[in-house]
């Protein structure tokens, strides 16, 4: 429930037990409670996290969730120009690749000896408009554009392997929601921020005409109203402010109180690499991505709520006291190639670490349980992988 006068009665960082009482009985914080919250001081933090801790345990007790996953990036090619990528390449720089289908089948067969259940489709936003080397490319495979090839590539993989694709396209129409939620489960899409000055000369999404805010917004919301469990975020330390952070995860809120269908919400802080424009950008320390993480429970209450392990690794364990409930993809096989400096920690020890923290880790399927019934409704042979790799409509079917 909303307590709007909350944020009236304390003061700019001292915070009453009365006000972590509340909070952890389930007050949802205004805006300006919240921006306070992420100012909170060092001696004030453990009120936070404790509230935070008492929201998951309400909804979430008990089990933090990981995927078995594939990573397959699909093409690198992209016509964005975002200061805090090395993920994307200009055709002809070292590096740049588009997987073929005998690529993909094969990395999937792969992961399928190893255990995955996940095939996470990672490309660049539409580089054909960008580049004629994409439209040849893509031309010589036989297909119109980035999105007609990753539909085939999401077929090949629910007809030959038994793994389930979740897709990171980018930027989608409508039309293209449906034809792609047609072949996967679910879908996926960071908003990062509703910043709009990032747009800005020398800022992070200088040179990015798809990371508009409104644009990727609307993606959200057309995915929500075809009842497509969707995969959101933000980006911590890209340039953004506090208050920011907090309309970011407000928007997204609101957009799953309209339409129920966002399944998970990734708080992914930022790295900054050698070969980046971003690469003096100081990067958030664990102190504010405790912060972050609580306040977005706070907001966003019953939603899963992810954190990657390898970006915070080796504290990567301290995340799970503000309030996180799930790990995301983990490769057994793969790196993450958005963030190839950063290992995917080893299954064993991710559940060693979740456990000394009084959780169980449980694998389940690129769409969250309480969400398959929906996607079960769409029928075809996603639908019939997908009840198959569930079991009593929950988390994944053993391995064993």
């Amino acid at each position: 429930m909303a307590n709007p006068g909350l944020a009236q009665r304390i003061g700019h960082q001292q915070f009453s037990p009365e006000v972590w009482d509340e909070l952890a009985a389930g007050y949802v914080p205004d805006r300006e409670l919240c921006c306070k919250l992420l100012r909170v001081s060092n001696d004030q933090l453990p009120g936070l996290l404790s509230c935070a801790r008492a929201a998951r345990d309400r909804f979430h007790p008990d089990v933090i969730t990981y995927s078995r996953k594939v990573f397959l990036p699909l093409t690198n090619l992209c016509r964005d120009y975002c200061g805090y990528c090395t993920f994307r390449r200009d055709p002809g720089v070292t590096g740049a690749h588009t997987m073929t289908p005998e690529e993909v089948l094969e990395t999937c067969q792969k992961a399928e000896a190893l255990g995955c259940r996940e095939a996470l489709f990672s490309l660049g936003d539409k580089p054909e408009l960008a580049f004629p080397e994409m439209r040849a490319t893509l031309a010589h495979l036989g297909y119109r554009s980035t999105l007609h090839y990753l539909e085939t590539m999401c077929e090949l993989v629910l007809r030959e392997t038994s793994l389930l694709p979740h897709a990171n396209p980018g930027l989608m129409s409508a039309e293209w929601i449906e034809r792609l939620g047609a072949v996967c489960p679910s879908l996926g899409l960071m908003l990062e921020t509703t910043s709009t000055a990032l747009l800005g000369p020398g800022q992070a999404h200088d040179g990015a005409p798809d990371k508009v805010p409104s644009l990727r917004l609307r993606t959200i919301a057309e995915a929500g109203k075809q009842r497509i469990a969707f995969t959101t975020g933000i980006l911590v330390g890209i340039g953004e402010t506090v208050e920011d952070r907090v309309d970011s995860l407000f928007a997204i809120r609101e957009l799953h109180e309209r339409y129920g269908h966002v399944q998970e919400v990734i708080i992914q802080n930022f790295r900054a690499k050698p070969t980046i424009p971003m690469r003096d950008q100081p990067e958030p320390q664990m102190g504010e991505m405790l912060r972050t993480i609580a306040v977005a429970r706070l907001i966003l209450q019953d939603v899963n709520i992810q954190a990657p392990p390898n970006l915070s690794s080796p504290q990567y364990a301290q995340l799970i006291g503000a309030g996180i409930n799930d790990w995301g993809g983990v490769s057994p096989l793969t790196p993450d190639f958005i963030n190839p400096e950063a290992p995917w920690p080893h299954l064993a020890e991710l559940e060693r670490n979740t456990n000394a923290a009084g959780f169980d880790l449980r694998e389940r399927l690129c769409i969250y349980p309480e969400f398959i019934r929906a996607a079960l409704s769409r029928g075809g042979p996603m639908a019939e992988r997908l009840r198959a790799a569930a079991i009593d409509g929950a988390f994944a079917r053993s391995a064993a």
